[in-house]
């Protein structure tokens, strides 16, 4: 989501309507570091101001090593259709690597972008919250072109357990407790069966109690992931 602070500060998408301090903005940033540099950006401000390969240009010539574009405007925020053919006119413009980004959900929808757009690769967002599989899922499907693996009860297992260990340990009790709600309601709704268990979830008043309860969850509860 566009920061507002950065908004309100001539940051982030608000940099949109500035060509010229983004040109100097990225030659000051590439000549400052020996790393390559890599710049995010939407279409534009709004439907009046879709800017996207000014920019993309601009970048370029600044010496971006590559560009990441989400298919929507600022105003438009994550609501909309994403316009994937603004994102295909900008990788035909340019010479650098083009990441497309934006409703990317599953394996076959990263596939008919990167053909629609012709995009070197696909930036995963909110598509990932709840199944971080989804990296591998989309290199097999890329790879093969017709399937790919959904992970085994025993892998998810593994995988939402440490999740859920990690965030208790970086965090601790109190701030753990309600940021592994919000995680752990991303995976629980992946699952046919996870939204009551997600309320009973998020009632819970102590980590252990959320370990112990996800834990018993995992291994007893019907762990069939929805369809993508």
């Amino acid at each position: 989501m566009p920061s507002e602070k950065s908004l309100q500060r001539a940051a982030g998408s608000a940099l949109l309507k500035e060509p010229e301090l983004v040109n100097k903005i990225l030659m000051s940033v590439v000549d400052a570091v020996e790393v390559p540099v890599t710049l995010k950006i939407r279409t534009g401000w709004d439907k009046t101001t879709i800017n996207a390969i000014q920019i993309a240009k601009i970048a370029e010539n600044a010496g971006i090593s590559a560009l990441a574009i989400h298919g929507r405007t600022r105003a438009c925020r994550f609501v909309g259709e994403v316009e994937y053919e603004t994102i295909a006119r900008v990788t035909e413009s340019i010479s650098i690597p083009v990441f497309a980004n934006g409703d990317i959900d599953s394996p076959k929808k990263a596939k008919d972008v990167i053909e629609k757009t012709g995009a070197t690769a696909v930036m995963i967002g909110r598509g990932a919250l709840g199944k971080p599989w989804i990296f591998d899922q989309i290199n097999e499907y890329l790879s093969h072109g017709t399937s790919y693996r959904q992970p085994s009860k025993e892998e998810i297992q593994k995988i939402v357990m440490t999740h859920l260990k990690s965030i208790h340990k970086f965090y601790g009790e109190s701030t753990g407790l309600k940021f592994a709600r919000k995680h752990m309601s991303w995976y629980l709704g992946n699952f046919n069966d996870g939204k009551p268990f997600s309320k009973f979830f998020n009632s819970l008043k102590t980590t252990y109690d959320q370990i112990v309860q996800m834990e018993t969850f995992l291994l007893e509860g019907n762990m069939v992931l929805k369809a993508a």
